[in-house]
């Protein structure tokens, strides 16, 4: 079954609710108006019978009409402007006098209908209000004054406003589903925009942006949203076709120096020195490159992982102590000395094994690019709303525009140099899982030293 669309599935929803709304306000109306009928009818009613009642005198039993000919000939002269008709009976109900309007027709008397209260009866066919007044000698009732008025009028009315109001209803409904369609569909005009532009992008098209409404409503809200999706989703593709460009590169210059070095191999015999001197060499670029792969995956791994973090109470000190300890090779080879100084309270809630990884990137980092016979100081500073991690160490200093940069996969300061070997993915490691764990990280030159801050809040 074919759907509504989004703007009559609008128009529906307003009808349905206008529905509602115009049936309790007619059925108010229809309630008012016979209401009114009613109470005008029913003041009628008895102004008359009060009227009549100061025309009659009761003698012996009998009601009798203090001037009979006038009250005829008045009678008479209301026929056609006053509705009210007017009937005398004794106690048993036998009728003693009527007014002319009546002709030849009669009230009925209702025996066990009370006194003084209006009811609906029938005179003939017609349709009349009526009240039965009892007329007193002393505490006996001898006989009754019926009033009654025509309701043939009031039914006509009320059957009129019936009739308008159930042709009208509908037509109202179809008029305002029609303006309520026309506006929903102007209201909608911004999805369909958003609609016909979604259509044209795709993962090699990621520059067209959603066109925003002039009113700043929630449709404006919804374009401005897929608008900023659109940027993330643009960047994170780039970011990734950065990335793979990059790590290609990366990969692809190892794999050559191997394959470039085992050709010139195999040219021609060789001395067993030169052979050990050569897969020595290979050797060292097959580590490289398993390097290079680990800190890919190790990259790809921790994307975004917060919901997989196993945050405990971490001693900074023990892990940074044994992340130097891992490092003894490295510091003896180029005779470095660490010297570290750590508050007391030096305790964080964070992931050991994470923290472990950030610690050994930044120390191997430091041991690389400091100077020979130099100190590396790692010190700790607390405060009450932070704990700040200081590392430092002597070495070629970073240009201060570059800076920015050393986050950044892949880049390093100096490519170039033949004696320091890297993959440019350990600082950029450290960054994404600094943010993982919150932690705020610097980098910074002062004097000659590199200084590396973490800000754990």
């Amino acid at each position: 079954m074919k759907q509504f669309s989004f703007k009559n599935r609008i128009a529906f929803n307003y009808i349905l609710t206008t529905a509602l709304l115009i049936f309790a306000v007619f059925f108010a109306i229809y309630s008012m108006v016979k209401f009114t009928i009613n109470y005008r009818v029913n003041n009628e009613i008895r102004h008359e019978a009060k009227k009549h009642l100061r025309e009659i005198e009761v003698i012996e039993n009998c009601v009798l009409l203090i001037r009979e000919k006038q009250w005829k000939q008045k009678q008479i002269n209301r026929v056609d402007v006053s509705p009210a008709f007017i009937q005398f009976v004794d106690d048993l109900g036998a009728l003693v006098e009527k007014s002319p309007n009546l002709k030849a027709k009669q009230l009925n008397f209702y025996p066990n209908q009370k006194s003084n209260e209006l009811f609906d009866a029938k005179l003939d066919n017609i349709s009349v209000r009526q009240i039965q007044v009892p007329l007193y000698q002393g505490t006996k009732i001898i006989g009754y004054m019926i009033v009654a008025t025509s309701l043939e009028e009031s039914v006509m009315i009320l059957g009129n406003l019936f009739k308008v109001m159930l042709v009208a209803y509908p037509l109202i409904l179809l008029v305002l589903f029609l303006i309520a369609r026309f506006f929903a569909g102007n209201s909608i005009k911004p999805i369909r925009s958003i609609i016909e532009t979604s259509n044209f992008i795709t993962k090699d098209n990621l520059k067209l942006r959603i066109p925003l409404p002039q009113n700043k409503d929630e449709l404006h809200l919804l374009s401005t949203t897929i608008n900023s999706l659109l940027d993330r989703l643009e960047n994170a593709v780039d970011r990734e076709k950065q990335f793979t460009s990059d790590a290609s590169h990366e990969l692809r210059t190892p794999l050559a120096v191997i394959k470039g070095t085992l050709e010139v191999l195999v040219r021609k015999p060789r001395k067993p020195e030169e052979y050990k001197e050569k897969i020595d060499f290979c050797i060292s670029e097959v580590d490289r490159l398993n390097t290079l792969v680990d800190q890919l995956l190790l990259l790809a791994r921790f994307e975004n992982q917060k919901q997989t973090l196993n945050i405990t109470s971490v001693n900074l000190e023990a892990i940074i102590l044994e992340c130097i300890s891992r490092s003894t090779n490295e510091l003896e080879n180029k005779k470095i000395s660490v010297k570290t100084h750590f508050e007391t309270n030096s305790i964080v809630q964070s992931d050991v094994y994470l923290l472990s990884i950030i610690f050994n990137n930044l120390i191997s980092n430091a041991i690389k690019y400091s100077f020979d016979k130099t100190t590396i100081f790692i010190d700790s500073e607390f405060d009450s709303q932070s704990i700040c991690l200081k590392i430092r160490n002597k070495g070629e200093k970073i240009p201060s525009d570059e800076l920015e940069n050393i986050f950044k996969q892949f880049y390093r300061v100096n490519p170039n140099n033949p004696d320091i070997k890297g993959t440019g993915l350990g600082l950029s490691i450290v960054k994404k899982l600094c943010d993982l764990l919150n932690v705020d990280i610097i980098a910074k030159t002062e004097n000659d030293e590199t200084v590396f801050l973490l800000i754990f809040k």
